[in-house]
This record gives C-alpha cells, structure tokens and sequence, in this order.
C-alpha cells in the first residue's frame, strides 16, 4: 500500500466527466467504459444493539457532521462515500440494521455479500458489549467470510469513567476481539475521533495492503489495534 492509500477521503460524489470538443463520441465510450472497470463497491454492515451510536458514525464519516437529535433507526439505514485512489474509485456503501430485535429478519440486506461487518458497542454500557456475541453468531450464519471490526463508541464519555472501569471494558473488549480475530477501535462520533481510522483500516484489510494507521494501545487513549 502506498503511503497515501485510503489516507484521504472525499464525499459521495459522481466520477467527474472531461470531454474534449476534438474527441470522437467512440473514444469517449471508450473512456467512459475504462472508468466504469475502475468503479469498485465496498459493502459494510453495521450491527450492534439500538443506540449505540451505528448511524452516528456513518453519517460522521459520510457527511462529516454530528447530529444531536437521536432518531432511532427503524429497519435499515443506508449511505454511499466514494475516495480516489491513484486511476480507482472506491464506493464505500455501508448498511446499518436497527438494533431492536424486532429488526433482526432484516439482518441479511445487511450482511449478505458484505466485505466487512462492523460489531458496534457503546463502551459506557457494557451489556452492548455482551450483546456483541449474539451478534457474531447470528452474523456468522449468514456471511462467514466477511472481515469482522470490533468498534467501541462514545469514547467521549468513556474517557471521563474512572480508570478501573476503563481497564475493565478494554480488556473485556481485547478479549472479544482477538476471538473475533477482529480489529479494535474505540471511536467518538460526535467528536471525530477514530472515524476516519475506522475506514482506512477496512480499505487496507480488504485490498491486503499496509495500514497506514498508527496504533494506539494506551489503557484510557482511544485504542486502535490490529
């Protein structure tokens, strides 16, 4: 992996077009065809239990905005990012499942020929953490092949629990993660932190490249291991 693969991203946006007044309409199919060869989606799904905060870093890495006002999501949500890489564009189309049960029959449009699934918890509740076990077996029936993510939110409220908690959620979730042979990333929707990381770790697992992301493993810091 190149040093800048994956580091830099761009909203959802439509390849640009560049005609030429000289040029043939058989070179510009031609051209337009090439382009469409370079076109590659990326699906990942977004699982874990209601309110944990699924949507809330999609639409921060999407939209690059934080939106105070939960509403809850009520079946699927779903959202598209494209990035650039050298002559590629990479669609980013990413599928989040509500997390009250009554949701679950939903569970394939989410995880049926996804690249990665991304289990969700809120680090401030750890019953979403135990729930993340549900959620693996019940993913693993469906997709057994997709890369799994292990993903800590709300770590800015984490960061103000009190030390022993802090060790105690992390290494519950380092436990959970190396059974899942899963990255581990704490994250913070509302204050930006870990969700770019989040994406350009998926983008380097998927295509085997290097990850150009530095590792953080600090009891108390905003952990990212993989």
């Amino acid at each position: 992996m190149s040093s800048g693969a994956g580091g830099s991203s761009a909203s959802a946006s439509k390849a640009s077009s560049s005609s030429s007044p000289s040029g043939s309409a058989a070179a510009a199919t031609a051209e337009s065809n090439s382009r469409r060869k370079q076109a590659i989606v990326l699906k990942v799904g977004m699982v874990g239990d209601s309110q944990v905060g699924k949507t809330s870093l999609m639409v921060r890495y999407v939209e690059q905005k934080f939106d105070e006002d939960y509403i809850e999501t009520l079946g699927v949500n779903f959202m598209e990012k494209s990035i650039f890489i050298k002559n590629a564009m990479v669609t980013f189309s990413i599928w989040d499942l509500g997390g009250e049960r009554e949701f679950i029959s939903m569970l394939p449009l989410v995880c049926n020929d996804a690249y990665v699934i991304l289990f969700m918890f809120d680090l401030t509740k750890k019953s979403s953490l135990t729930s993340v076990k549900e959620w693996y077996r019940q993913v693993r029936g469906l997709n057994k092949n997709a890369f799994a993510f292990l993903v800590g939110t709300k770590y800015d409220m984490f960061a103000e629990l009190p030390h022993e908690e802090q060790k105690e959620i992390t290494k519950q979730a380092r436990r959970f993660a190396k059974a899942m042979k899963a990255p581990l990333i704490f994250s913070s929707a509302s204050h930006s932190i870990n969700v770019q990381k989040v994406f350009k770790i998926i983008f380097a697992k998927v295509f085997q490249m290097k990850v150009n992301v530095k590792k953080i493993r600090k009891v108390g810091d905003p952990i990212v291991e993989f």
